[in-house]
């Protein structure tokens, strides 16, 4: 019996997957004929079975809540999120940060149209400028560079703050008379014009220097290579010389406190100078006879100094001048220039020039046969007080009140070096015979040694417990280095590694200036207390001529 296909047609999926068991069942029944399987539709089976799976979410409108995510979090419209951050704050500390950010950006802004802002060198034309803006000319205690940069820093702000009104006026204001001023600027050239004299001064002091430097090289050369030399030894004399020094002499030299001393270079002449402005020469060895007396100043005496090439010696006062004297008491020159008092005086290794530092911020350079001015050196920003000369001739260093030390190259008349170390007033500087080191000492107690190669200091010595009056190297080879000071007493220090040979103590005030012989076998001390004292080896002479023998020096 065949099935209707109608009734198969309609049959459920489930009656379809039924059947062919119910047939089989029938054929093996007697009266039936063989019916065949019946095929199950194409279709595949799975289908019926798997589940729907669920739809994705349907956005919902605006009005509606939106669904939850996955990970928890609803989802928000554009909407919901401008709302969202206008009710946002930000913390104390986030707001601090951003203010520092904008601060510093807004800085740097500055700086770099500052970078590009035109802003006068002139000083005066700093000042108007300031004057136009309606600012202060000038700020307590303000030098020339920060004025400018408070001018630039000014400008920059207002070409920022779009108040370019203000900076026009001021732009316009410059270049309208610039034309009518022109050919005045254009008679005053930016270096100062010297005479003929100091150029010829120059190539003198430039012939004299490289001979003077060529003789101490050799001489340099020659102790290092020769075998017989023994530097070593050498030192180690010089510093037990100087660690016996006792006091051998001690004597009154004026009714008021010393400030300078001085050797002639045979060492048979101490001179000192007073606050009374009197200067005197006393016979050595035991300054009680006195040579001759120079009076010619008529306000007190500031520094005394012998020529290191015949006997003549030079002085220095309050009353603005300098003089030049022979050792009998004549006077040879006044070098008469400076606008305030002066401070030290020192001869040049040439005997020729004669340099003077004062309180009107300048040093000077004199001729002594003429007595004319050479140069008149300005560089400082506060009073000049300390000077010196390198042996060979082609440097000078001066130091002043602005805590500076700097060295000049006579040559060429430039500012070679600035040494800035000291933070008090530098009231001293000499140069070490080698010709590359330089010690400097002042009011902040210490003593420095500078290397001119290296261009920096390189040894800071805590000198004395008072300011240092002055320091003066050994002057044959710079064996060791003594320093004065108000503490009243006067140290030497080894001028191989610095450490404290000897502690000169027997003063009973302020330490003025102090100076050594030639063979260093004696040092030389004046005081606020008025006495002048001799301090010598205590060695035995018969022990010193042993050792002299063995030993390369230049008397």
């Amino acid at each position: 019996m065949e099935p209707n296909k109608e009734d198969n047609v309609s049959l459920p999926a489930t009656a379809q997957i039924t059947a062919p068991p119910i047939l089989q069942d029938t054929a093996s029944q007697p009266g039936f004929s063989a019916i065949p399987p019946v095929v199950p539709p194409s279709f595949p089976p799975p289908m019926a079975p798997i589940p729907m799976m669920p739809h994705p979410p349907v956005a919902r409108p605006p009005t509606f809540n939106p669904p939850v995510s996955q990970n928890g979090r609803a989802k928000t419209s554009d909407s919901d999120s401008e709302s969202d951050d206008e009710h946002f704050e930000i913390s104390e500390e986030s707001r601090q940060v951003r203010e520092r950010q904008e601060k510093a950006l807004q800085d740097l802004l500055v700086k770099r149209r500052a970078a590009a802002m035109a802003v006068p060198t002139n000083d005066k034309a700093v000042r108007d400028r300031l004057r136009r803006l309606g600012q202060p000319i000038t700020l307590f205690g303000e030098q020339e560079m920060e004025r400018r940069a408070r001018l630039t820093q000014l400008l920059a702000r207002l070409d920022m703050d779009g108040q370019l009104d203000k900076l026009l006026i001021v732009q316009e204001e410059d270049v309208a008379p610039k034309e009518e001023v022109d050919d005045e600027v254009l008679e005053y050239p930016f270096f100062t014009e010297g005479p003929k004299e100091l150029r010829e001064a120059r190539i003198e002091i430039a012939k004299f220097s490289v001979k003077r430097a060529a003789v101490r090289i050799q001489r340099a050369k020659r102790r290092r290579d020769d075998p017989d030399e023994d530097m070593d030894a050498e030192t180690k004399w010089a510093l037990k010389h100087a660690k016996n020094m006792v006091l051998d002499c001690s004597n009154f030299g004026d009714d008021r406190p010393l400030t300078g001393c001085s050797f002639s270079r045979d060492g048979k002449i101490l001179a000192t100078c007073s606050l009374s402005g009197v200067t005197k020469l006393w016979e050595m060895p035991q300054v009680t006879n006195t040579i001759a007396v120079l009076k010619d100043h008529k306000e007190r005496a500031t520094d005394v100094v012998f020529s290191p090439v015949d006997d003549c010696l030079a002085t220095a006062s309050a009353d603005r001048t300098a003089k030049l004297w022979k050792t009998d008491g004549t006077l040879l020159q006044t070098f008469e220039g400076h606008l305030d008092r002066l401070a030290r005086v020192a001869f040049h290794p040439s005997g020729k020039y004669l340099g003077t530092t004062s309180f009107d911020k300048t040093w000077r350079l004199w001729d002594i046969n003429t007595g004319a001015e050479l140069l008149l050196q300005e560089g400082h920003s506060r009073s000049v007080y300390g000077i010196a000369f390198q042996q060979d001739g082609a440097l000078a260093a001066s130091s002043g009140l602005d805590s500076l030390a700097r060295v000049w190259d006579l040559r060429t008349g430039r500012s070679i070096l600035v040494f800035q170390g000291h933070i008090k007033p530098v009231f001293s500087v000499n140069f070490s015979p080698n010709g590359y080191h330089l010690a400097s000492g002042g009011e902040d107690n210490q003593c420095r040694i500078w290397d001119l190669r290296m261009r920096k200091s390189l040894y800071i010595i805590p000198a004395h417990a008072n300011l240092v009056s002055q320091v003066k190297y050994e002057p044959q080879e710079g064996y060791f280095l003594a320093t004065a000071s108000y503490d009243m007493k006067v140290n030497i220090w080894s001028g191989r590694d610095f450490s404290l040979v000897k502690s000169l103590a027997g003063h009973e005030s302020k330490v003025a200036s102090l100076d050594i012989t030639a063979d260093s076998s004696c040092i030389a001390t004046v005081s606020h207390d008025r006495t002048i004292k001799l301090w010598t080896s205590s060695g035995s002479d018969e022990d010193e001529e042993k050792e002299k023998e063995t030993m390369d020096i230049d008397l």
